[in-house]
């Protein structure tokens, strides 16, 4: 297990982390979703040993480890650029941290050859990894750490620099490589839906602190304040102050309502939905589904509606808001639930 008890880190008087305490049990996908400079990269860094936080202990399986360097741990790294060794092969790429270890050259081959089977890179072992695309270097590196049996796997946006496709394969591939492993995976990423599918247990960070943690899909649909929400949604987040509302007592102590784009309907749910009738400034179709931005008041609310669907800036559009889709928050951004959910 993995515990930060208390962890904060200084850099020339600049708080990049502020007091925190996290438990990763082994055997664990974790993702630490947050946007650029949320802290995720200082985070893992303080995971890894890369450096010391200024505050706080670094725990794992039971032994203080703050301040011990990462060569001194059973760390694996993958990080968005494609780091592999270029003057070796793919074989030796992939081998080099078990012969760091010294491990028999039988065993070797065997780990190797397992790894390349499951990332696919068995044509490749041969090569250079300037010899292949991005993907597959990529893989390179995923093979490296999955082969050295690390303790701590620590997963920086590896695939921010793959394309489209790529990412897709890869995102669902990822849970399963290390399904069977008694590691605790961490995988740092700015995009909810990365999250989301990914799984497991989700930490959102925000200005350096961790606003929540747990089961993913937990934090998701349960987000325990007004920027956890924001951070887990991609589009943004949909804001209704509560006195543009048509009905504010059903919200009671709310400051805030909030909805995310898919909660937004072309048609009626129930009969107790909200309607607007708003101002199209634009749509975007993206393969089956369409984003349709809305002027609510000055406000841009971004609706995504299955479907491909062509709409005339300038038109005005009826659409729906279901109240049990409606976040609610105080006047400090804490989440409140309605009274038939508080029930």
């Amino acid at each position: 297990m993995l515990e930060l008890s208390g962890v904060s880190r200084r850099v020339d008087g600049a708080a990049h982390l502020t007091d925190i305490s996290l438990r990763l049990e082994r055997g664990s996908l974790n993702v630490l979703l947050g946007p650029t400079l949320a802290g995720k990269t200082s985070l893992m860094r303080i995971m890894a040993g890369l450096d010391k936080p200024s505050a706080g202990e670094v725990w794992f399986d039971g032994h203080n480890v703050t301040g011990k360097p990462v060569a001194k741990r059973n760390v694996a790294m993958v990080y968005q650029q494609f780091i592999n060794y270029p003057g070796w092969t793919v074989r030796e790429n992939i081998a080099s941290p078990l012969k760091v270890k010294r491990t028999p050259k039988a065993e070797i081959a065997r780990e190797v050859e397992r790894a390349a089977e499951l990332l696919r890179l068995g044509p490749y072992l041969d090569r250079k990894p300037l010899e292949l695309s991005g993907g597959q270097q990529q893989r390179v590196a995923l093979a490296r750490a999955i082969v050295k049996k690390a303790g701590l796997v620590l997963l920086d946006e590896p695939l921010a620099n793959l394309d489209y496709k790529l990412r897709e394969e890869l995102r669902a591939e990822l849970p399963k490589l290390f399904a069977d492993s008694a590691a605790v995976v961490v995988y740092a990423t700015t995009e909810p839906t990365e999250a989301l599918l990914l799984g497991g247990s989700t930490a959102t960070l925000s200005e350096g602190r961790i606003t929540q943690f747990g089961p993913t899909l937990s934090v998701y649909r349960q987000p325990n304040s007004l920027i956890t929400a924001r951070t887990f949604s991609d589009p943004p987040l949909n804001i209704l102050p509560i006195e543009q509302t048509s009905d504010p007592q059903r919200y009671p102590g709310a400051r805030t309502l909030a909805f995310r784009a898919h909660h937004l309907r072309l048609q009626r749910k129930s009969p107790a939905a909200h309607a607007y009738t708003l101002k199209v400034i634009s749509t975007e179709l993206t393969g089956s589904e369409t984003y349709i931005h809305l002027d609510f008041g000055g406000q841009n609310w971004v609706m995504l509606a299955h479907g491909v669907h062509a709409f005339t800036p300038g038109e005005m559009l009826t659409v729906y808001l279901e109240p049990a889709d409606i976040l609610m928050f105080d006047t400090n951004g804490a989440a409140l639930k309605l009274a038939a959910e508080a029930a």
